[in-house]
């Protein structure tokens, strides 16, 4: 039920209590029980019944205008006094009291609050004035403190609680703000710990193989008798390890930065460096043959790194198990989905079995790469030789980045 009255509207709820008020005032003016003095002009259940509708009908303003329901709500209430006081018009009178107590804005609120003891103790005074007998002055205050006094108290009590919820959810928010900013604070600090972790083991290695293979391309052009092809291999690796530590350090500074920007030009490759993939493979006596068909196609982020990425580990397994095999890269997009496929010929050297612990760590890091995007990888013989095959989602990943 409470489930249910949460769900109606403002305006429902309003509408309902209306109902079962009128409802309520008609049972007290059919059975007798509405009478609150003896004087009376003695009207028709009609009028009385014409009086509470009128009191119903302002009493649907009393959650969205409070201040205009209890103005208009004198109306009915003077009519009533007129001809007679009767409990239901108090009773709903007293509830327009207690909606512009709650609902009205503080100023307004405490304006209600003591406009209500003012024209309480007055009326009491008045009483006393007019009839001189303090046993009807103790019964008007009575009244004033049934209607009016504890529809205030009441009205007060609810406002201060709902204050005191709205400053624990606050401070619950200000508390959830403050844990994200340590989470994040304790994330870049991490970030940049393994940012310099990564550049003390890794960036003195590549260096040191870049200056070596400096050094004997220097060997090499002063012999005449040089093989070329030597030469070729010794300088696809020194480019290889310049352009892998300025990379890395691209990652490292991605690492550092927390500012959420957009990323680097420099950022890690993208299928749009793959003819340096490609020159690096001729390099070294490989024929690799591309065909691709994503031409006006705009491709996430994580997908066109991973496409490069598992292109680049699929032609490194072909040149160390399939050395001087031609290889062949296709990539295209088909229904969303962004399709790799990397062929080359079987060489004298087999390929890796997947209980040797040390073999097949390119294939996990190629799956893992599909797996994490959504997409699928598979690997092994073919009727030409051993085929890659990776389907990487276009549209999920859009979201992603």
């Amino acid at each position: 039920m409470r489930r249910q009255w949460s769900a109606l509207s403002a305006m429902a709820q309003d509408a309902l209590i209306a109902l079962f008020v009128f409802a309520f005032g008609a049972t007290l003016y059919l059975a007798g029980l509405y009478p609150m003095t003896s004087v009376s002009v003695g009207p028709s259940l009609t009028v009385r019944f014409g009086v509470l509708a009128l009191m119903c009908a302002v009493s649907l303003l009393r959650r969205r205008t409070p201040m205009w329901a209890l103005v208009l709500g004198l109306v009915p209430l003077g009519i009533d006094l007129w001809l007679g006081a009767t409990v239901p018009i108090w009773i709903m009178y007293s509830d327009l009291i207690y909606a512009a107590v709650l609902y009205a804005p503080p100023a307004r609120s405490r304006f209600v609050v003591a406009a209500g003891a003012v024209l309480s103790a007055a009326a009491a005074v008045l009483t006393l004035v007019l009839t001189g007998d303090w046993r009807v002055m103790a019964l008007a205050i009575t009244a004033a403190v049934a209607f009016i006094g504890t529809s205030i108290w009441w009205a007060l009590s609810v406002r201060h609680h709902r204050e005191i919820a709205g400053a624990e959810r606050a401070r619950a928010q200000a508390l959830s703000l403050v844990a994200e900013l340590d989470r994040r604070a304790a994330i870049a600090d991490e970030r940049k710990t393994m940012a310099r972790d990564l550049h003390d083991v890794i960036a003195g290695h590549l260096s040191a193989i870049a200056i070596q293979s400096e050094a004997a391309l220097g060997v090499l052009s002063r012999q005449e008798s040089a093989d070329a092809a030597v030469t070729g291999i010794v300088g696809s690796i020194r480019s290889n390890s310049v352009s892998a530590l300025q990379e890395m350090r691209t990652m490292i500074g991605l690492l550092r930065r927390d500012d959420g920007a957009e990323d680097d030009p420099a950022a890690p490759r993208r299928l749009a460096q793959l003819p340096i993939l490609i020159d690096a493979a001729h390099a070294a006596g490989i024929t690799v043959r591309v065909a691709t068909d994503i031409d006006g196609v705009e491709l996430p982020s994580a997908v066109d790194q991973a496409a490069y990425r598992i292109i680049q580990e699929a032609l490194t397994n072909a040149m160390k198990h399939a050395p001087g095999r031609a290889v062949d890269i296709d990539v295209s997009v088909e229904a969303a989905t962004v399709a790799v496929l990397v062929r080359n010929q079987v060489g004298s050297t087999t390929r890796p079995q997947p209980e040797d612990p040390e073999a097949g760590r390119g294939l996990a890091n190629m799956r893992e790469r599909a797996a994490a995007l959504g997409g699928s990888f598979t690997a092994g013989p073919a009727t030409q030789g051993w085929e890659v095959l990776a389907r990487l989602p276009i549209s999920t990943t859009k979201e992603m980045s």
